[in-house]
């Protein structure tokens, strides 16, 4: 560290050896002292006693310019040079100091004088204060602040490496090691520590009465603090203290303990969660101690949380949490709960019990770690039921949750001359409705890079043959349909499939006139199962026998397909001369594609059976690949022409800034696309219906909008099934609408009107996406006030920058979402869904913020899940109220506590469930 150079400089002496020169001696004590009162390695508070800053009578002064002609070396002999009972030199290093008056020594008195600004330095110790005084004779250092009409300045500090102490005043005994500190001052990781007196016992504990502690940013008026009579503290290690109570701005309370410990580490550690206590006052189930156990800090790269609940009337849960990590290698996360839930008493008629569990798993692979091989995972199953019925506060914003997904994924590139990618992967979705669940355990597929053929070894590929390409691909999989009733017993495996499916798609592409493209394919699928069937009419009971066949078969499947398509441009130029149109050209862009496919019948591949009854005899034909995992070979033949036209319109606009010289895209519609087929070997219907999507976006690209709808051209009959008459000859219009949609999304901000609009990236978010929801909080917000995990670390943050100007900006967020439905396939003519969702957020002042998540149902009249959200900064403290008002989930949840980690236990959480968890 180097110091501003003042009117003098620094003076260097080089200590090799003890003399028995005076002034070296001084500055040895001097310096033994300065090192064992820098072993203290906080910052500590404000003294009461200080150094006179008279000037010492009878002293000798010595200018800073006088000391440094002193000589360093002497090579006059040293009788005790050889002295086997010599101590060994103790300060071996350089040392600078300055004092900006003077640095005088009083041969009568034996002291050192260093008079405002004293400073002295020594490795990576330093020590600054106003006066500086060394009484070697009866081995007492001395630092204090500077008196005069003002008041007191220039308070002791104390520095070794990155620690800090600024007391009012220090005297320490360099023969027993020991020191007092008046009105200290420390902070260690937001714990800051003020006491009138400190006794440094050693090095690394020291004493302190009559102490107060908080973590409020004012020390000179607190929100709160706890005093206490005494207190031991270990610096980086630990804090006990004695009797202690709360104060409120310096008003006592009767929160009180008679004791506390506090660990303080600069590392991860191991250490017991506190639980929190409370009364589910919603349910039968009682007081509740929730979120207590354990936590194991494994090793830096993993990490271990066990936490459980209990309820007086006897339900339970249990959570594990662990996150893993490995620097640019991969990271992850595993989170298993498990809920044993009882509802009224044992005996009673209304007494149930339930048993929830989910888990999750999430996996992440550093792109750069190897970019030959790929691991991943994200996994979220358990129990269909385990949203609903869930006490734990994290899954509220989840309950709406109709599908659970999973999936385990690893592949591997073989780089080569054609490279080959292998990809294993185990998937998994879960309806929560039904309870229906599909497994893959695994799926297999390699392919084979596309190969050219007939490429030319130089130069680019032209022409039909030369882009000849052809890619081997398989696919196997191991298929479970089962449900949430039997997951995990044997009976899921009963109806298990296992197929695999070969590939071979040959495609070619060319241009003809310059302005059409053409490509054509044709593919080849071969597809082998382990079971078929054969069936019979059983003409005695009069039933079909079905019966099942294991064995290894196969059917090799083909078919063809061309296309031609262009892409025709349109402008529309508004520029005139003498003129400057705000809409300077529309450009039309339009997308037109025709194509033709053909497949043919596969009837080598079905059997029949005679079906004997009153009417005669009947034959039924039938495929023993009926049950095969990818499907069965068709015995229609099939030739179909297709239609599509896309459609994009935008425009050019004069920029509203006035120093851009080129116009603003604008997109009017980003897509409009029509698409049908005519099926040539149909007998009948062989017109396909229309089908219409379409989008874009409005309000500076904040508002997305969606559309679709389905048009037919064939008529209805009497018993609303369709016929094969044109509905334009049946007295109606060209098209029949049979089903329409629309959906829009709005997401703004007070930072849209700026120009400078922040994405949104919560934690709460986070959680509710890794658990299968929504990341907009329009089905409300993942929350558990007690998990700092969950809050917005630099929300405060951002309120605090915008305070100056409060008054004039107020920040604030809303999003909407808006979906309606139309059916009418059968003469319905009826909307099935008309709904709209709103989540949004408004800090009112620095340190209150209110939000919302709710919707409005039009089809029911009615508003949708509604939850009400308040939070208050307290500056140390917290508070946070989430109400959800209305419905079968109504709840309430209150929370109080002080944000620092050290101090987090101290907290108030009092919450109100519904009064029937749903599902039971």
């Amino acid at each position: 560290m180097a110091f501003q150079k003042p009117s003098h400089t620094f003076t260097k002496i080089h200590l090799k050896g003890l003399r028995t020169n005076r002034l070296y001696i001084l500055f040895s004590l001097s310096f033994t002292v300065f090192m064992n009162t820098l072993s203290f390695a906080q910052e500590l508070p404000k003294p009461k006693a200080s150094i006179p800053a008279e000037k010492p009578k009878d002293t000798t002064t010595i200018g800073i310019s006088d000391i440094a002609k002193l000589p360093v070396n002497s090579t006059e002999t040293d009788s005790t040079e050889n002295d086997s009972l010599k101590k060994k030199e103790f300060l071996t290093g350089i040392v600078k100091y300055r004092a900006a008056d003077y640095v005088s020594m009083n041969q009568r008195t034996q002291k050192i004088y260093m008079y405002n600004e004293a400073e002295v330095l020594y490795e990576d110790m330093e020590i600054k204060a106003g006066v500086i005084e060394i009484d070697y004779s009866k081995n007492l250092v001395y630092a204090g602040r500077i008196k005069d009409s003002t008041g007191y300045s220039q308070r002791p500090v104390f520095t070794q490496g990155a620690n800090v102490i600024e007391p009012d005043s220090i005297v320490f005994n360099t023969e027993t090691k020991k020191a007092l500190v008046f009105n200290s001052r420390t902070e260690q990781q937001g714990f800051k520590v003020y006491s009138p007196i400190t006794k440094k016992e050693n090095d690394s504990v020291y004493f302190m009465k009559r102490g107060r502690f908080t973590t409020a940013e004012d020390e000179e008026d607190p929100e709160y603090q706890f005093v206490t009579s005494k207190m031991k503290l270990v610096p980086n290690k630990k804090v006990i203290v004695g009797p202690t109570y709360m104060e409120i701005y310096g008003v006592p309370t009767p929160i009180a303990l008679p004791f506390a410990f506090f660990p303080m580490t600069q590392k991860q550690t191991s250490g017991i969660i506190f639980p929190s206590f409370g009364e589910d006052t919603g349910s039968d189930r009682g007081y509740f101690i929730q979120n207590g156990g354990y936590y194991f800090a494994i090793s830096d790269h993993l990490d271990l949380a066990v936490l459980g609940d209990y309820y007086t009337n006897g339900s339970y849960g249990l959570r594990v949490e662990n996150n893993y990590a490995n620097r640019y290698r991969y990271r992850g996360n595993i989170s298993f709960r498990y809920e044993n839930l009882l509802d009224s008493e044992r005996g009673f008629s209304d007494f149930s019990q339930s048993t929830i569990y989910n888990l999750r798993w999430s996996h992440s692979q550093d792109a750069k770690a190897n970019p030959n091989a790929r691991f991943s995972a994200s996994v979220n199953l358990g129990s269909s039921t385990y949203y609903q019925e869930s006490v734990n506060q994290l899954n509220q914003s989840n309950f709406l949750n109709n599908t659970l997904a999973s999936s385990v994924s690893y592949s591997k590139t073989f780089v080569g001359e054609p490279q080959v990618n292998l990809s294993l992967t185990a998937s998994h979705s879960q309806n929560t409705n039904t309870g229906d669940i599909n497994l893959t355990l695994p799926t297999l597929q390699t392919s084979v890079g596309r190969i050219y053929p007939f490429a030319p070894k130089t130069g680019s590929k032209k022409g039909i043959i030369q882009n000849v390409n052809f890619q081997v691909t398989s696919r196997g999989e191991y298929s479970i349909s089962t449900n949430d009733s039997i997951f995990g017993k044997s009976e899921m495996f009963d109806d298990a499939k296992v197929g695999m499916k070969h590939s071979l798609p040959i495609t070619t592409n060319f241009k003809v006139f310059d302005y059409f493209s053409v490509s054509a394919n044709a593919n080849l699928e071969e597809n082998w199962t382990l079971k078929t069937v054969s069936k019979y009419y059983d003409q005695t009971n009069e039933e079909v026998v079905t019966i099942n066949q294991n064995g290894f078969d196969r059917f090799l499947t083909y078919n063809f397909g061309a296309s031609i398509g262009t892409t025709v441009y349109g402008m529309y130029n508004f520029e005139k001369e003498g003129k400057d149109p705000k809409i300077q050209a529309i450009r039309h862009v339009v997308r037109p594609s025709l194509s033709y496919s053909i497949t043919p019948a596969f009837d080598q591949y079905y059997e029949t059976y005679d079906v004997v009854d009153a009417d005669g005899t009947t034959s039924v034909e039938y495929t023993r690949f009926e049950n095969s995992l990818y499907g069965n070979p068709s015995n229609r033949y099939s030739s179909s022409v297709g239609l599509s036209i896309g459609n994009n319109l935008e425009a050019k606009i004069k920029s509203k800034d006035s120093t851009k010289t080129e116009p603003e895209k604008v997109f009017i519609l980003n897509n409009l696309n029509f698409s049908t087929a005519y099926d040539l070997a149909a007998d009948s219907l062989n017109i396909s219906p229309v089908r219409v999507s379409g989008g874009t976006q409005i309000l500076n690209n904040k508002m997305n909008i969606n559309f679709g709808m389905t048009l037919n051209p064939y008529a209805l009959d009497s018993n609303n099934n369709v016929v094969n008459t044109f509905n334009i000859n049946n007295g109606g219009s060209l098209f029949r609408l049979t089903s329409a949609n629309l959906t829009m999304s709005y997401t703004l901000s007070n930072d849209s009107f700026s120009g400078k609009d922040t994405e949104r990236d919560s934690s709460s978010s986070r959680e509710s996406v890794r658990s299968g929801g929504r990341d907009d909080d329009l089905f409300g917000r993942a929350e558990d006030f007690a998990d700092k995990r969950l809050s917005d670390d630099d929300k405060g943050e951002e309120k605090e920058n915008n305070n100056e100007f409060y008054n004039y900006k107020i920040p604030w967020n809303l999003r909407l979402a808006y979906s309606a439905n139309y059916g009418n396939t059968r003469r319905e003519n009826a909307i099935s869904s008309h709904s709209l969702m709103f989540s949004g957020d408004v800090d009112l002042s620095p340190r209150w913020s209110v939000g919302a998540s709710s919707g409005y149902d039009f089809l029911n009249q009615g508003f949708t899940y509604t939850q009400l959200r308040f939070e208050r900064d307290l500056m140390s403290w917290r508070m946070n109220f989430s109400w959800i008002p209305f419905s079968d989930r109504s709840s309430w949840n209150f929370f109080i506590g002080i944000k620092s980690s050290m101090l987090s236990d101290l907290k108030y959480d009092q919450r109100k469930r519904a009064d029937r968890s749903v599902g039971n």
